[in-house]
């Protein structure tokens, strides 16, 4: 086992948090003046990883942390006699292999397959179709077309969504429109690597399975999320200029063309940490032989 000294790792856990308190600032003080926000709120909202969660520093298994006795107290750490903190991997195991398992398997599975660019982010679209006021998750921002144009624009596409969690999300008059079913039973087999809210989940995934994966690593997949996220919005239906977000109109061909671009260059930035990621389960499991 790599022991870090306590100068050393302290230092980077301080980094760490400034970079979270940095990325994390707008958030924070919304809450305390009570401010929405329908696009940066997501990540904080959806996956409820709060930011003093994230802020929390863990180098992953097979590194101990020199003078770092506090962590007896931290979920998943051992403390030997010298004030040596480390991940209790086995006990980790125990407790948490099976969800290990499953995320490994759909990270390779998806690593396998090619990305798929047709969707042009409708899902957010097919979550307003024919929706009365109350239904319209950012109701306090106008569409962009209006309802009737939007409806429009979900009418003359082909809806073609992979992911289980956005899907679920369709109104009724949308979802049987969605060229596939996805499932919670059928994800290992279904998701796929353009998809973005499949890039975003891997911050879910992180987080989920921390201490154990290096909060160097969860901050990068946040990042990831984050940039995917403005994306999305972007191509969604409302109108956010307000906010300074300039639209992807995928409703148009030149749209279509700048969110494909900047779907490709996402799955790129996905699928690498994706295999960080898998590399860093399996360190998981090597540490625990």
């Amino acid at each position: 086992m790599e022991v870090l000294a306590e100068q050393v790792w302290r230092g980077r856990a301080a980094a760490h948090a400034a970079a979270v308190a940095q990325v994390s600032a707008d958030r924070v003080e919304r809450r305390v003046s009570g401010r929405t926000h329908p696009v940066d709120d997501f990540l904080w909202e959806y996956y409820a990883f709060r930011p003093a969660q994230l802020a929390r520093w863990h180098p992953g298994p097979g590194v101990g942390l020199e003078g770092a006795a506090e962590r007896a107290s931290w979920g998943s750490y051992l403390v030997d006699g010298s004030g040596t903190a480390y991940l209790d991997v086995p006990g980790f195991l125990a407790r948490r292999g099976r969800t290990v398992e499953f995320v490994r398997s759909l990270l390779t599975a998806t690593l396998a397959r090619p990305g798929r660019f047709g969707c042009f982010g409708l899902h957010e679209w097919a979550m307003v179709y024919r929706a009365d006021d109350q239904e319209v998750r950012h109701g306090g921002w106008p569409l962009r077309l209006g309802r009737a144009g939007t409806d429009e624009v979900v009418e003359s596409h082909t809806l073609a969504c992979s992911h289980v969690d956005a899907y679920r999300f369709f109104t009724p008059d949308a979802a049987p429109r969605n060229t596939l079913t996805p499932t919670r039973e059928g994800q290992l087999a279904g998701e796929q690597p353009g998809c973005l809210h499949a890039g975003m989940d891997l911050y879910k995934w992180c987080f989920k399975l921390a201490p154990a994966v290096p909060s160097d690593l969860t901050l990068q997949a946040f990042r990831l999320a984050r940039d995917v996220r403005e994306l999305d919005m972007r191509a969604a239906p409302y109108d956010l200029r307000g906010l300074g977000y300039t639209p992807v109109r995928i409703e148009t061909a030149e749209g279509k063309a700048e969110y494909v671009e900047a779907q490709r260059a996402f799955t790129q930035r996905s699928n690498a940490l994706r295999r960080e990621l898998v590399a860093a389960l399996d360190g998981l499991a090597q540490t625990s032989r």
